[in-house]
């Protein structure tokens, strides 16, 4: 079965390594916020890698975002709606398009009540920032 945003996904990551786009010289500090649009992922990637290294689980309130460190807190809050959820960021992307700048976990875009539509438009604050660490696994 084709999937074209395996491709996708792979090319952005394949550029991201090859740009350096999860390691950056930007400085991120707590209150920082950023709008733009949330898009979701689920069961096409439960239980692949993600990219600090643990098993993605839809289940999880988790997102991936192109340069915030790993394990930093964001809250995400759904424009449309007003609703919130705090996510912890354990991932790389959106790589397919500029003016998506988090992608969720199915928990979150639950929360979020975005499932529907897909794409939201979102206003991100950073709760607190993480180590930038990888997750070892046991």
């Amino acid at each position: 079965m084709f999937r074209p945003h395996f491709f996708v996904t792979l090319a952005g990551l394949t550029l991201c390594l090859l740009t350096g786009c999860a390691t950056t010289s930007q400085t991120f500090y707590a209150g920082e916020t950023e709008l733009g649009l949330a898009s979701w992922y689920g069961s096409e990637h439960q239980g692949g890698p993600t990219a600090d290294g643990e098993r993605f689980d839809m289940r999880q309130l988790t997102a991936a975002h192109r340069h915030l460190p790993f394990g930093t807190i964001v809250r995400v809050t759904n424009r449309a709606n007003g609703l919130s959820v705090e996510v912890r960021i354990n991932d790389r992307g959106p790589f397919d398009d500029e003016d998506r700048i988090i992608d969720l976990s199915s928990a979150a875009a639950d929360i979020l009540q975005m499932k529907k539509t897909g794409i939201v438009p979102v206003e991100i604050e950073v709760v607190r920032l993480g180590s930038g660490g990888r997750v070892s696994q046991g």
